[in-house]
């Protein structure tokens, strides 16, 4: 059953959601744990009820009853389920999906969705069924043929988000990870931050590793340190990785210029893009596009 939920959350890589940008979902009880979504570009709001331990960041918090846990692209987590009878909605969703929307900028910086935040929420029973009312509201909506249902399910998770501001978070945090994972995680927190770049004009700013040092207000070295400790690789290969897979979709999916990429990802020149796209992947980015054209 997992295996076929899994694959299930992958279908939805289809252009059905790629033009909507916003999935919801009723989890089965069967199910041992709460969808994760790989793609980095997806935010979360997810309604549980049964017991449970989210790892979230460094942190763990073990819930019990009803819970509201908010979920980040750019931070990671798990979510164990411990109790046998349990059931979840959850919905995810682009920021694409809420850029015309003027609570956008909000959620940038909610602590709902930001690194030390607070994204997980014990709800009392008359939280819990409002908020399961809504998500039943959006299961609705979402496969019916009214012309503004985007903009009806968008007020839906805004009203979501307002419910959780006016509540007090989950205090029985406990910390898990060491001092080399937090800054790990700090770290990759802040390069996916970054993407997926939307304009040529916003450019990257933090490209490589005293840049991010100098954002966590750290040395360089423990950086390194850590992030090598931690994710087996130094800090100059994810760059490195991240960057290239953001060309690559940039290089796929729009009709950018060489240039424009090359300026939007932090290069100074073109030749300076072609020379560090076909050191990492043996292809000049322009042999590389029109390997793509089917």
């Amino acid at each position: 059953m997992e295996d076929s939920i899994i694959k299930s959350l992958e279908d939805l890589k289809d252009l059905n959601l790629k033009l909507k940008g916003f999935r919801v979902f009723e989890v089965e009880e069967s199910f041992r744990g709460v969808p994760e979504y790989s793609r980095k570009d997806f935010y979360k709001i997810c309604l549980h009820n049964g017991d449970s331990t989210i790892h979230y960041a460094d942190k763990s918090v073990s819930v019990k009853g009803y819970t509201l846990f908010f979920g980040t692209p750019h931070i990671p987590y798990s979510w164990d389920i411990e109790s046998e009878k349990h059931n979840s909605y959850t919905c995810i969703f682009t920021e694409g999906f809420l850029s015309n929307n003027e609570r956008l900028e909000s959620l940038h910086n909610s602590p709902l969705f930001k690194v030390g935040g607070t994204p997980v929420f014990h709800l009392e029973e008359n939280s819990y069924q409002f908020i399961k009312a809504i998500f039943e509201k959006m299961l609705e909506e979402q496969d019916s043929v009214y012309h503004y249902k985007d903009e009806l399910i968008r007020n839906y998770i805004n009203l979501i988000i307002h419910e959780a501001h006016k509540m007090q978070p989950s205090e029985n945090y406990f910390t898990t990870a060491n001092a080399s994972s937090r800054i790990s995680g700090l770290f990759m927190e802040l390069l996916e931050r970054q993407f997926p770049i939307e304009s040529p004009s916003q450019p990257l700013s933090v490209k490589n590793p005293n840049d991010f040092a100098e954002r966590l207000n750290i040395h360089v070295n423990h950086l390194n340190r850590s992030v090598k400790e931690i994710m087996g690789k130094t800090t100059k290969d994810l760059i490195t990785e991240r960057i290239t897979t953001e060309a690559k979709e940039l290089l796929h999916y729009t009709d950018w210029s060489i240039a424009d990429i090359a300026y939007s990802l932090g290069f100074e020149y073109p030749t300076y893009f072609n020379n560090f796209f076909k050191r990492v992947t043996g292809s000049t980015p322009n042999a590389w596009r029109k390997s793509m054209i089917v």
